[in-house]
């Protein structure tokens, strides 16, 4: 459990200003209006496994994680406005993030979050332990009313492809009272009721492997290596950058001002950014969604060819695909990048190459950065000094 030192937290033996320490994007949620076709354009066509199903919406992955994104159908106006409301919350119809998620290294964060929460002023939406998952979590507001999620612990969907049966899901509503069983503890009781372990849901592809990816055969041109960063729009960046890195650790990377506006770049970890903040009034100068808050969603694929390869696939399909919707200038630290739309018109970034961060926590030089024309792709490029760094990808790719 984290505990405080004067002004400090001690999270593992290490003091920190926040009783917890995010790790990366856990997963990230949208609300779609055209539930079905969305579905069809982040599924069959970028290659999101279905991990679960339920009546208002899907949960998504690309690895062994239980989900990775998950896909909300958006209910009424007036529910959405009623529920604001009711919670003296202005109601925002832009709105249709519904949830942000952040993963911590133990248990203790999440919980040790509900009380430093509350000190703050910080409104919490609920926390206990979600049964689709079977992470334990806190979910909690920014200041521009999009939820944002910590957990711990998710399921893992191993070599079977079945996710975890209900019967063997423990969902809490209220504060956890710790210690909790551990994972392994949880599945022997399971076991022990006769429920079969291979009873849950289990994804079935629904298009061929007819592509050669680098010498596995994939229904895609191109696999998912990881997702994020998230982007959005936000009334006021100032107050939006403090409140993240202030109150929920992020740290500033890197700040730019484009046409006169302030935008922000924020890391939790070795990458540039996981997070942008951008200023709602650069949204129709950009020409993207006036119906959602989210300026874009990155999915990062394994590499430069297979990225190229994406661009080709995904416009054969009839997606709408770009390269210049978004100038490089408000994506530092990739270069290269395709901007695809799903049929909400949300924007989903494509990239393969993230700039890492170093020990002395200084991002690159912008006069050492590569040269982008976004109208003109070599067919090959010069490898940077952090190239295929930073996380990889685990598990085969099929």
């Amino acid at each position: 459990m984290a505990t405080q030192v004067a002004t400090k937290f001690n999270v593992g033996g290490v003091l920190l200003d926040q009783p917890f320490k995010i790790r990366r994007l856990g997963h990230f949620g949208l609300n779609l209006t055209h539930f079905d076709e969305g579905v069809r354009f982040w599924s069959d066509l970028l290659g999101f496994k279905i991990s679960d199903e339920g009546a208002n919406g899907c949960f998504l992955r690309y690895g062994s994680d239980h989900h990775a994104l998950n896909l909300g159908r958006q209910r009424p106006i007036e529910d959405r406005r009623s529920e604001a409301e009711a919670a003296g919350r202005r109601f925002q119809l832009d709105n249709n993030i519904n949830q942000i998620t952040w993963q911590t290294q133990s248990l203790s964060e999440p919980v040790a979050a509900v009380d430093y929460f509350a000190e703050r002023g910080i409104e919490l939406r609920r926390t206990g332990r979600d049964g689709a998952g079977s992470n334990w979590a806190t979910y909690f507001y920014d200041p521009d009313g999009h939820i944002n999620e910590f957990y711990y612990g998710i399921e893992q969907i191993g070599w079977d492809g079945y996710s975890k049966p209900a019967e063997y899901r423990r969902p809490v509503r209220e504060k956890v009272r710790l210690p909790v069983p551990s994972e392994l503890d949880e599945i022997n009781e399971s076991l022990a009721t006769g429920v079969a372990p291979n009873s849950g849901y289990r994804f079935a592809e629904k298009l061929p492997s007819r592509y050669d990816v680098d010498g596995i055969m994939l229904p895609r041109p191109f696999k998912i290596v990881k997702h994020g960063p998230v982007s959005i729009f936000v009334e006021d960046v100032e107050r939006a950058c403090a409140f993240y890195t202030r109150d929920i650790g992020f740290e500033l990377t890197e700040e730019v001002v484009w046409e006169g506006e302030r935008c922000c770049f924020l890391r939790c970890n070795t990458e540039h950014h996981s997070l942008g903040l951008f200023p709602r009034t650069l949204r129709s100068r950009l020409g993207l969604s006036a119906e959602t808050t989210c300026m874009s969603f990155g999915l990062q694929l394994a590499n430069y060819q297979q990225m190229r390869n994406a661009v080709d696939f995904l416009r054969a399909q009839g997606v709408r695909v770009e390269t210049d919707r978004i100038p490089p200038e408000l994506y530092p630290g990739i270069d290269y990048s395709a901007f695809a739309f799903d049929p909400d018109g949300h924007c989903v970034q494509l990239y393969y190459y993230m700039e890492q961060i170093g020990w002395d926590g200084t991002p690159r030089p912008r006069s050492a950065r590569r040269e982008v024309d976004p109208m003109h792709w070599p067919e090959a490029l010069e490898p940077l000094s952090d190239t295929f760094k930073g996380e990889p990808f685990i598990g085969p790719w099929g």
